[in-house]
């Protein structure tokens, strides 16, 4: 059985209340990818990255273990809560607005081609089936998000881009302390007041532990998920924290040789082999600075995604916030276009997974004024 099939089966033995993603009639090419037929059976890579400068606009969703708190996904880290208090939140997570259905259509109707999730945010909390920890959705509330997400884009024929944290992760006992980095960044672990017991972290092959370990969640969620259509590595300045640490190269491989074609990110550029380059708020067509100017000169070519919060606050996830108005998210649609971007919408879902209806509102409001 090649691992492929053996992860899609052992996803059927592993619990009842998530779907068992079924293999497309062709599996060869993904559905997002119609039109495209004939590139991806010559290059599944160009197809894909063809396909993704087409694409205009996403809708990415913001929600994880974090967001029963209703302070943003980096509360852990900004209110350094201790390792073993927040794995409380695992028992209370209950997604049960969460409608992948509603979601996918919503995307359908703003004239969206692609839906984003974080698989795993660097809380290390996962909205995905695993078998490298217990503090995932599945044992939590019996819900594969990912994989009910994953059927709901394929369905509807949307590109499903996951973010993934590898550069940062808060509760691994063998992620690299903050004060390793060799930058001014210190997002590797909340700056706790006295050592979590948790963190085992002596030496630099300690690290190995941990790479071994997303690598193997990396490897689970391209074999088992059809439609994956991108992976979004989070956060660069990690990586250029410790870029001795990071077998970047061979993270690549791993994503590529398991799915053919999928597209990936990892901020502006850690190597310069990235398929498409992610910002939050600017559009980076000029020369990069520091340390990222060597990448980003090899991928200022490359597809370029920008990505809005649909709330000015979207960092606080107050449910409260009113949203921009649709005409604005038009307007910066229209800019991202103009420079050759897609414009990605952040939506901070409820703390039951369920979306907010002044923001439903506006992406209706702006798929109509997109005609």
């Amino acid at each position: 059985m090649l691992r492929r099939e053996f992860l899609v089966a052992g996803a059927g033995m592993a619990g009842c209340a998530s779907p068992v993603i079924q293999p497309d009639p062709d599996p060869q090419v993904p559905r997002f990818l119609e039109g495209f037929e004939t590139l991806y059976a010559t290059d599944p890579r160009a197809a894909a990255q063809s396909w993704f400068r087409t694409t205009g606009s996403g809708l990415f969703l913001e929600y994880g273990v974090y967001s029963q708190l209703q302070r943003g996904p980096n509360i852990q880290f900004a209110e350094r809560i201790p390792v073993s208090r927040y794995s409380e939140l695992n028992a209370t997570f209950d997604p049960r607005g969460f409608d992948p259905d509603r979601i996918a259509q919503l995307a359908v109707r703003a004239g969206m081609r692609y839906v984003g999730l974080t698989a795993r945010h660097a809380d290390g909390f996962c909205l995905f089936r695993t078998i490298e920890t217990d503090f995932n959705s599945l044992e939590s509330s019996g819900r594969d998000l990912v994989g009910e997400l994953a059927q709901a884009c394929r369905q509807r024929k949307l590109g499903l881009v996951l973010t993934y944290s590898l550069a940062a992760d808060w509760r691994h006992p063998y992620f690299f302390p903050a004060e390793s980095a060799k930058t001014e960044w210190r997002g590797a672990r909340p700056a706790y007041d006295a050592p979590q017991p948790e963190y085992a972290f002596r030496k630099d092959e300690d690290f190995l532990h941990y790479i071994r370990y997303a690598h193997d969640q990396l490897e689970e969620i391209c074999y088992r998920y059809e439609g994956v259509a991108g992976i979004r590595l989070e956060p660069v300045a990690g990586y250029y924290a410790r870029p001795d640490l990071f077998p970047i190269e061979q993270t690549y491989s791993v994503l590529r040789e398991a799915r053919p074609g999928i597209l990936v990110s990892f901020g502006l550029g850690a190597s310069g082999d990235e398929d498409f380059a992610t910002t939050e708020s600017e559009f980076p067509r000029g020369a990069a600075e520091g340390v990222v100017a060597p990448a980003w000169s090899r991928n200022r070519d490359k597809p370029l995604e920008v990505r809005r919060p649909l709330a000015s606050n979207l960092a606080e996830t107050d449910m409260n916030t009113q949203p921009m108005a649709a005409a604005n998210l038009v307007g910066l649609l229209e800019g991202a276009g103009s420079r050759g971007a897609n414009l990605l919408a952040r939506v901070a879902l409820r703390p039951d997974g369920s979306l907010n209806e002044a923001d439903e509102r506006t992406l209706l409001q702006f798929g109509d004024l997109r005609g």
